[in-house]
């Protein structure tokens, strides 16, 4: 467990399982990050999260409002096939939870972390290119346009945006 001002990072629990379906089924939600899953493609993903937090130390924890203990999603690091040397960092909120920092405020932990404990020079995050809210949190973080490709996700293409930052411009270093 990993904690911020606000948040309580953590392996998902069986308490979480229904709010993360509710989140994964919403199709605002998913519209930039493959469309909606069901419930046991929800609950597969959330196995496989703490699989890898538990394996390889990172990972797309839960996230939770330590002041009232309410589930708003998940975020942190992820090795994707578009950029299998480099980590990313992303997010993934239910919509009442979004305009109010908690995306900014769990990936500036994951970076740090990542700088300091992962020792890694440099983090990514992706989007699909509309995704105008996610390209403001990276910008938020510090982070600064890469470039544009054209990536494939579960047989879809998509045109992404993808934005980087190194420890030395966190300010880790």
């Amino acid at each position: 467990m990993r904690t911020t001002e606000r948040l309580i990072l953590r392996p998902f629990q069986d308490s979480d399982l229904d709010a993360w379906a509710a989140l994964n089924a919403d199709p605002d939600v998913m519209r930039y990050v493959g469309g909606p899953l069901t419930r046991a493609e929800s609950d597969r993903e959330a196995a496989g999260i703490n699989r890898q937090w538990e394996t390889e130390h990172f990972g797309f924890l839960a996230i939770e409002r330590a002041s009232d203990g309410v589930f708003l999603g998940a975020g942190g690091l992820s090795r994707e096939p578009w950029t299998p040397d480099t980590l990313e960092v992303g997010w993934r909120l239910a919509r009442e939870h979004w305009g109010h920092g908690y995306a900014t405020e769990a990936a500036a932990h994951w970076l740090a972390y990542g700088f300091t404990e992962l020792g890694l020079p440099r983090i990514v995050s992706v989007t699909d290119t509309p995704n105008e809210r996610s390209i403001a949190v990276m910008r938020r973080l510090g982070m600064t346009f890469d470039r544009t490709a054209d990536l494939e996700d579960g047989g879809e293409r998509f045109n992404a945006t993808i934005y980087s930052i190194t420890a030395e411009a966190f300010g880790m270093i």
